[in-house]
């Protein structure tokens, strides 16, 4: 028999699985702490965690795990609808944001087409491409991480589909609204689909005069991705969610796999919802401790700390004369896991990610950089 990489197809066979932070099971193997013990940095979710009505709802949906999920999520589209403002026609919930991505890759995405990616940015959107059978088209961002309008509609001529993040991921920073309105117009007029990722976007304190889901009756072109994984902190459950125009809906609603939300995401992510107050001392709190770890963050002369719009910095050390893996590992040792960027691609090895965490966690983070960047 031949081997088994000869029956796969071809891209599939080339595909490399993206590097992500929270990986704390592999840095507790690493640096000797129990998972329990590390700090984790790396990933940026509500530091709060989430609502305890939520909690409860997910407690109390466990009496159903013996019968199917409703398939299409339609209690939590019609509280999505309420929440935001748009129809039930216009959502689709997905197992996580992730899988939104790839599927919506799958579905408009055909070998020879073009799919345009900004660089750095989150990496799941180039596996999507990739899986998709696409070989994506980069386009590095410009002057302090900002996309160039004009450059990157050029770039966008004769694609299929954009891929946006705003904020961005790594970067924490908002596309300017005029460069984001100028490339969906830009788009639209182009028969270019635009897949627009706002799942930090509920961390911004503008964040309902900025988001483009008011806008999705205007630009028939355009996706919005959100999660419930960054601020209501559902993050093991895996619930996300797209809006766009009824066509774009029931095409995905279509080809997504049955069942794809289970019955105990769906309950808590329904509560979550309802929790406004939740989300009320969420921002507040995350608020006053960006302010005190950017204040603190600024003491340190060999570090660049770049301007955020999320619930994380994006600092540049390459003046600390330490790479961010030698950064990582000093930090690590001391039970603390900050996000090495390297991954990303577009960028090179001197750029770290760190969440925003409670007080005394910010504290410890501060201290252990204090001593890892002490140590050289």
């Amino acid at each position: 028999m031949k081997t088994i990489e000869n029956f796969v197809r071809d891209n599939i066979r080339d595909l490399k699985p993206c590097v992500h932070g929270a990986e704390v099971l592999g840095a507790a193997q690493e640096s000797g702490f129990s998972p329990q013990e590390i700090l984790d940095f790396s990933s940026s979710v509500n530091p709060l965690g989430p609502s305890k009505k939520a909690l409860v709802a997910a407690k109390k949906s466990l009496n159903q795990i013996a019968a199917y999920p409703d398939s299409n999520s339609n209690e939590l589209r019609d509280q999505l609808a309420s929440h935001l403002g748009v129809n039930r026609g216009n959502l689709i919930v997905g197992n996580g944001s992730t899988e939104l991505m790839y599927l919506f890759a799958e579905i408009f995405l055909k070998p020879g087409e073009t799919a345009v990616i900004p660089a750095p940015t989150f990496g799941e959107y180039e596996g999507a491409v990739r899986k998709a059978g696409v070989e994506p088209k980069f386009v590095k961002l410009g002057k302090n991480f900002q996309i160039d309008a004009q450059a990157f509609k050029l770039s966008m001529a004769g694609a299929k589909i954009v891929f946006l993040c705003n904020p961005n991921n790594p970067t924490g920073m908002l596309i300017h609204p005029e460069t984001l309105k100028d490339i969906v117009e830009t788009a639209l007029t182009q028969d270019t689909l635009v897949f627009l990722d706002e799942d930090f976007l509920e961390f911004v304190d503008d964040r309902k005069t900025l988001s483009m889901i008011g806008n999705i009756g205007k630009y028939p072109n355009l996706f919005i991705l959100r999660s419930f994984t960054k601020i209501f902190g559902l993050t093991g459950l895996r619930v996300g969610y797209g809006i766009a125009n009824q066509d774009i809906i029931n095409i995905l609603l279509c080809a997504k796999i049955p069942w794809n939300v289970n019955c105990v995401a769906q309950a808590a992510a329904v509560a979550a919802l309802k929790d406004g107050q939740h989300l009320q001392v969420t921002r507040e709190f995350i608020k006053k401790e960006k302010a005190w770890l950017s204040s603190e963050l600024a003491g340190f002369k060999s570090f660049k700390i770049l301007p955020s719009d999320a619930n994380f910095y994006f600092i540049d050390i390459r003046k600390s004369k330490l790479t961010a893996a030698e950064l990582r590992n000093r930090v690590l040792a001391q039970g603390i896991l900050i996000r090495d960027c390297t991954s990303f691609k577009g960028l090179d090895e001197f750029y770290i990610r760190i969440a925003v965490k409670t007080h005394e966690e910010n504290q410890k983070l501060i201290a252990a950089l204090k001593q890892a960047v002490k140590s050289d």
